[in-house]
């Protein structure tokens, strides 16, 4: 029996209510597979998207009051968890799997000197053209920048996490044989303010979340499902190449490279490398189509120290 950490994106999660439910029906079998295999799961999901159009909902309406962002966050991780723990718990049934199935609000602790308060960056939330985007800047005092050729994104910062508060409790329903879901949309950010625990306006990086959780419950695997079956240099060039099985030192030199994207494929190989370093465990980037051949090493970036 192996402890997998699976970090979920919050873009693979739909548009609106109904499309997360009909994609996290696919996304639970082959997370109930590794189930069924004995293995102990916990999950982690994003809520970039998700997080932006609860924030927006409730301040460009007329009759509802601003919304603080930290519980923002904590809606997101209500609603998303309330949709995976459905549909696993639904799909062990059909399998006549009797394990419990836990959506845990988590809150994550960060450094207030963060250099990342200084320089916001994770993009929430829908896309705008410029002249929106300025006109959101005016009235509503977000950061809007230019977000892949795609559109303007409300941006906030996006601070690394430093602790899990309720570890414990996590190791508590992982002793109890439960499927864990925390640290939604990488966590409520909170710090340390006189001893008590204080939100933050800020959206913590899921896969950077995802490898703080799976070193604290010292898990064996951490699997990052995105987009794509591999990680690649070169990409989207003609001599583009898949990595395979990869060191933490080569993986550095092709971040040192500059081969992979700020928004994108960086974080995930940096929250690799972070896992890594501190455990001795293996971390594993793959796609959702993917995932029952990346749970087997069958495919997928396979990081080892």
């Amino acid at each position: 029996m192996s402890r997998y950490v699976i970090s979920l994106g919050g873009n693979a999660l739909g548009n609106n209510a109904e499309e997360q439910k009909a994609l996290l029906k696919k996304v639970a079998k082959p997370i109930v597979e590794l189930i069924a295999k004995n293995h102990e799961v916990i999950i982690v999901h994003g809520n970039g998207p998700q997080v932006g159009m609860i924030n927006l909902a409730f301040n460009e309406s007329q009759s509802t009051p601003d919304m603080p962002f930290p519980e923002c966050g904590s809606m997101s991780q209500g609603y998303i968890g309330f949709h995976l723990q459905n549909a696993i718990k639904n799909e062990l049934s059909h399998r006549n799997l009797h394990k419990e199935v836990a959506a845990l609000i988590t809150q994550v602790v960060v450094d207030e000197s963060d250099q990342a308060f200084d320089n916001p960056s994770k993009p929430i939330g829908a896309f705008y053209d410029e002249l929106t985007a300025q006109s959101l800047t005016k009235e509503k005092g977000y950061l809007m920048k230019e977000d892949s050729g795609r559109g303007y994104r409300r941006v906030v910062p996006s601070p690394k996490p430093i602790d899990v508060v309720e570890k414990n409790m996590i190791q508590t329903l992982l002793k109890d044989n439960h499927v864990v879901i925390c640290a939604g949309g990488g966590g409520i950010p909170v710090i340390l303010n006189n001893d008590s625990l204080e939100g933050i306006p800020a959206v913590i990086d899921k896969d950077f979340a995802s490898a703080k959780v799976a070193e604290l419950v010292k898990a064996d695997y951490l699997v990052i499902l995105t987009a794509v079956d591999y990680v690649f240099v070169n990409f989207n060039k003609p001599n583009q190449k898949a990595l395979k099985d990869i060191s933490i030192k080569e993986l550095q030199e092709y971040i040192d490279q500059g081969q992979f994207a700020q928004g994108s494929m960086l974080p995930k190989v940096q929250a690799c490398i972070d896992f890594v370093k501190r455990t001795k465990g293996k971390a594993i980037i793959s796609s959702l189509d993917s995932a029952l051949e990346a749970f087997d090493f069958i495919k997928g970036t396979i990081v080892f120290n």
